[in-house]
C-alpha cells in the first residue's frame, strides 16, 4: 500500500508540457532562420552530422529525468506491515442507481453526477465508519465491499456509470438483497442503507424486501434526484451527444422523478426520504443521523511502518539526466553506419 507524503510537488510536472512547447517553437524558429540564409541541401553538406533524432532523444532523457526527480520530491511511501486496529463506527452502504434515466439533465450537471456528489460529501464527513457501494440498474453489482478505506470509496465512485451494468432497468430488489450480504459484523447494531435514485420503474414488492431488512437492523434512507417535470435522456457516443432516447413511436422519452416509492421504502425501514436536488440538504440530514447513532467497536487491518521510496526515483532521475549530459546532438559514427532512419540514403 502506497502513501504520498508531499502531493503538492506534482504541480511541478506542469513544466514538462511547457518545455515541449518551447522546444517545438525553437526548433521551428531554427529551421525557418536556416532557410533564409541557405538551401537545405547546402545545409546538409555544411553540417552533415546534425541529427534531429539525437536532439529529440536528449529532450526525452531530460523530461524523464525531471519527471522522476519530481516523483522523488513527492516521496511515495510503501506500507510494509499490516496491523489490526480497533475503531468505533457504524456501517453505511450506498446503493446508487446507474440506469440510463439517471443521465437526464433536469438537475445540473445530471442526476447521476449529482448523486455522486452527495455520496462523496457524506463520505467526507464520516469518521471511522465503514462504507460500501452498490450500483444497480437492470442488475445489481458490488462496486466496493464494505471498508474503512474512504479514499478507495471515492475512487470507485467516480468511475460508476451505466455502462458498468450489463442490462438496463431498475433492479432495486436485487440491490436490497445484495445489501444484506454487506453487513458482515454481527455485533454491529447500527446499519444504514442509503438508496439514491430517481425512483423510476421500481417494483411494488420492493417494500416487502425493505421490511425484511428492517428485521436485520438496517435503517434505509432514500434520496430522490430529478424533478417531477422531468427531462429527456441524452445519448452520447465517445462523449459527443447524438440525440435523445426515443420510444417505439419515435417520441422523445421524458423521465420524471417518482418520489412515492422512495418515500414508501423509507417508511417501511424506519428511515426517511430526502430531496436530493440541493446537495447540502441530504448531506446534512444523513450525516447528522449517522453522527448521533450509537457507535460499535470493530477491528480492521491497515498498513503501518511506511518506508520512504524517494531514493529509487531520485537515482533513476539522475541516471536520465547523466545520459542527457553525455548525449551529443550530432550523429555518432556507429549510428551513421546503421542509418536507422535512412538519413544517409536520402542524401545520395
Amino acid at each position: 500500500m502506497y502513501n504520498i507524503e508531499e502531493p503538492i510537488y506534482f504541480y511541478l510536472l506542469a513544466i514538462i508540457p511547457v518545455m515541449i512547447v518551447v522546444f517545438l517553437l525553437v526548433f521551428w524558429w531554427k529551421k525557418r532562420t536556416q532557410r533564409k540564409f541557405s538551401d537545405l541541401k547546402l545545409l546538409e553538406k555544411l553540417a552533415p552530422n546534425t541529427s534531429t533524432f539525437k536532439t529529440v532523444l536528449k529532450l526525452i532523457m531530460l523530461l524523464l529525468g525531471i519527471t522522476f526527480l519530481v516523483i522523488s520530491l513527492v516521496n511515495p511511501k510503501m506500507g510494509t506491515k499490516l496491523k489490526t486496529v480497533k475503531r468505533e463506527g457504524v456501517d453505511v452502504v450506498f446503493a446508487l442507481d446507474v440506469s440510463k434515466s439517471m443521465l437526464a439533465e433536469d438537475i445540473a450537471p445530471n442526476r447521476l453526477e449529482k448523486s455522486k456528489q452527495i455520496i462523496s460529501k457524506i463520505i467526507d464527513k464520516l469518521g471511522s465508519d465503514r462504507v460500501g457501494v452498490i450500483i444497480y440498474a437492470g442488475n445489481s453489482y458490488p462496486l466496493l465491499p464494505i471498508t474503512t478505506d474512504h479514499a478507495a470509496a471515492h475512487m470507485f465512485l467516480q468511475n460508476a456509470n451505466p455502462d458498468m451494468v450489463s442490462s438496463q432497468g431498475t433492479d432495486i430488489n436485487g440491490a436490497l438483497e445484495l445489501a444484506k450480504t454487506y453487513y458482515n459484523n454481527d455485533e454491529q447494531t447500527n446499519r444504514f442503507l442509503i438508496i439514491i435514485s430517481d425512483g423510476e420503474d421500481h417494483q411494488e414488492e420492493t417494500k416487502e424486501i425493505a421490511a425484511s431488512l428492517t428485521k436485520d437492523g438496517v435503517k434505509i434512507y432514500t434520496v430522490g434526484v430529478g424533478t417531477e417535470k422531468g427531462g429527456p435522456i441524452p445519448l452520447r457516443v465517445n462523449g459527443s451527444m447524438i440525440g435523445y432516447k426515443k420510444d417505439r413511436q419515435g417520441e422523445t422519452v421524458i423521465t420524471r422523478r417518482q418520489p412515492k416509492i422512495l418515500q414508501e421504502i423509507a417508511d417501511e425501514a424506519n428511515g426517511k426520504f430526502v430531496d436530493g436536488n440541493v446537495t447540502g440538504k441530504p448531506v446534512k440530514e444523513i450525516t447528522d443521523i449517522i453522527a448521533n447513532a450509537e457507535k460499535n467497536e470493530f477491528e480492521t487491518k491497515q498498513f503501518s511502518d511506511y518506508k520512504d521510496q524517494f531514493q529509487w526515483f531520485l537515482a533513476i532521475g539522475l541516471f536520465f539526466l547523466i545520459i542527457d549530459v553525455f548525449l551529443f546532438d550530432k550523429k555518432t559514427k556507429w549510428l551513421r553506419k546503421v542509418d536507422l532512419f535512412n538519413e544517409e540514403k536520402g542524401k545520395k
